[in-house]
């Protein structure tokens, strides 16, 4: 018989069954939680919803909060749409709050959720229990710890407002500048008798738009410009951006560089008009630079370009979650940027032909020069004694070609190698993690989530690697059927870090005795290893023939269904 006494707009129920409704009304198509003794009123309520055939957020249930919040980010950057996330109190919260930084800074839409007691065991109803008390309340509440690494951040007060909280907290995280949203919910309204009043569905943003009087004359100077150029970080990021930034880039045959501080493709690597990822030949070169959606695009800062005029396109041109920003920009469009693209498209007319067809073919040389030296920098990483780190990439990319594949990348000194050398080409078919190593895993497992039908490679380091929650993202793997491609670059040290000693003391003392500290990781057992309790497919990999059937083995245990970890040994 069904228990009446917890159908939405009949009895009611408790906050549980507030919160299950408010995160349904909002799509969320999941809720990650790393589970905490706050959310037993959440379980009941979904094990309700399931008993009664009642529609509810998919639950997935892991073992780590970075696993928790990465997979959530992970699914954002495709669907591009808030989820829900539950974490434990104020030290779950803190355990997961790289990933929620990370999720800010890749601009990725979610609501957030933790708790406290607001009673401490001496109010009437259920009592929550003595570890609140004892070691898990922070003084002015989790939702003080959250306000900096998150758009907003509060507290819900009372059953009765929680649905309504949830929705506001799904609204502000979807809209410029999107990312998580936090809401500190205490246990004491979770158990709380809720009177089942309905959460409203959560409407897609709205687009803003620059107004003709904005974007003619940006059109202009775009005519007047001799040698123009785009510098993008995540064009590619917003829903048909990418398409937009290669119909307006062909349209007025204007190069795109993306610097190694881009986060995700934005402009298909293989197109004639790519012109790499160094903007230094461009400072002094170019007449007109357009920022399109690029938070900083010179280091050091102070460094302008010597005769450009800058114009911004951006929906959010300052980003507030920057601490120094310095864009020297002569014009904003502000608006939905993909809109923005299309709009100057639309302008591309009475073009300058001898000016166009000057920059084509000095854009057609620094191709061709680029082309030759991947195909020259490939030949001799075939020829090298040891697997090098090119090779790798190359690899890949062949085998990925015509897969419809998505990289996400967690390398640091392989990055350069990996995003020119695997050369994607596709949207969101490339993603670089943000805010802090050892998300990658979770990060891809949410990518696989979203896109069960493609194949998911992450690329990674083997410092990376070990900062990742590694048992619990296999275990994610494992139990939600998400099989991905790990590889990872093993070069046995912190090369990043050895990288620095060596360049600001390059004559020091570790200089003349080899005691670089802090770098080594040869005590490493084998990385792929520890998937063996899992049964996953794992190689390691220290030969350069050895390399291609390794990872064409790998790719058919994941198409398989299974997990699969190759550690390439790599020279450098």
């Amino acid at each position: 018989m069904t228990d009446t006494r917890h159908i939405q707009g009949a009895d009611g129920g408790d906050g549980g069954d507030a919160l299950v409704s408010a995160f349904n009304a909002v799509g969320a198509d999941y809720v990650f939680c790393s589970s905490g003794s706050e959310w037993a009123p959440v379980w009941e309520s979904l094990a309700r919803h399931h008993r009664d055939g009642r529609p509810c957020p998919g639950y997935l249930d892991l073992t780590h909060e970075t696993v928790a919040v990465g997979m959530a980010t992970g699914y954002g950057l495709l669907t591009r749409r808030p989820q829900g996330v539950l974490l434990h109190a104020a030290p779950g919260l803190l355990q997961g709050s790289m990933a929620v930084h990370g999720a800010l800074l890749a601009g990725v839409p979610m609501v957030v959720t933790s708790s406290e007691s607001a009673t401490y065991g001496d109010g009437p109803g259920k009592d929550p229990g003595g570890q609140w008390y004892r070691n898990l309340s922070v003084v002015g509440g989790p939702h003080g710890v959250a306000a900096p690494f998150t758009k907003w951040s509060t507290e819900a007060a009372s059953v009765h407002t929680l649905p309504t909280m949830i929705t506001r907290a799904a609204e502000l995280a979807w809209r410029a500048p999107a990312g998580p949203a936090y809401l500190n919910i205490p246990l004491e309204i979770l158990l709380e008798e809720w009177d089942g009043r309905e959460a409203k569905p959560v409407a897609r943003p709205g687009s803003t738009h620059s107004s003709p009087e904005e974007a003619d004359p940006v059109a202009q100077l775009i005519r007047e410009a001799a040698n123009p150029v785009v510098v993008t970080e995540t064009a590619g990021r917003e829903a048909g951006g990418f398409e937009a930034l290669v119909a307006f880039a062909e349209a007025w045959d204007i190069p795109v560089v993306e610097p190694d501080s881009a986060v995700c493709g934005n402009f298909p690597r293989t197109h004639p008009l790519h012109a790499g990822s160094d903007i230094g030949p461009w400072m002094d070169e170019a007449d007109l630079i357009l920022l399109v959606n690029c938070r900083a695009p010179f280091y050091p800062p102070s460094r302008r370009p010597s005769k450009a005029k800058v114009v911004v396109i951006d929906e959010v041109p300052q980003r507030p979650h920057i601490v120094y920003q310095v864009l020297f920009a002569d014009a904003y469009l502000e608006g939905n940027v993909a809109n923005t693209l299309r709009q100057l498209t639309k302008r591309a007319k009475d073009l300058d032909g001898t000016a166009v067809r000057a920059r084509r073919e000095a854009q057609e040389r620094r191709h061709a020069a680029e082309r030759s030296a991947i195909a020259a920098a490939e030949a001799e990483a075939a020829e090298a004694d040891g697997v090098d780190p090119v090779l790798v990439a190359a690899t890949l990319r062949r085998l990925l070609d015509g897969e419809d594949g998505i990289v996400v990348d967690e390398t640091i000194t392989h990055s350069r190698v990996v995003k020119r050398h695997v050369r994607t080409d596709a949207p969101d078919s490339y993603f670089y993690v943000q805010g802090g190593l050892g998300q990658g895993i979770a990060v891809a497992l949410g990518v696989k989530l979203a896109a069960r039908e493609r194949p998911v490679v992450l690329t990674v380091g083997d410092g990376a690697f070990t900062y990742n929650p590694v048992i619990p993202s296999y275990d994610a793997a494992k139990a939600y059927d998400l099989p991905l491609l790990i590889v990872v670059f093993n070069n046995r040290v912190y090369k990043s870090m050895n990288l620095n000693h060596r360049r600001f003391y390059p004559d020091g003392a570790a200089a003349g005795t080899g005691e670089w500290l802090g770098t080594d990781l040869h005590r490493l057992p084998r990385l792929a290893a520890f998937a063996e309790p899992f049964g996953m497919h794992t190689e390691t990999v220290d030969a350069p023939d050895a390399l291609a059937p390794a990872l064409e083995r790998a790719l058919k245990a994941v198409a398989d269904g299974t997990t699969a970890v190759v550690d390439v040994l790599v020279t450098r």
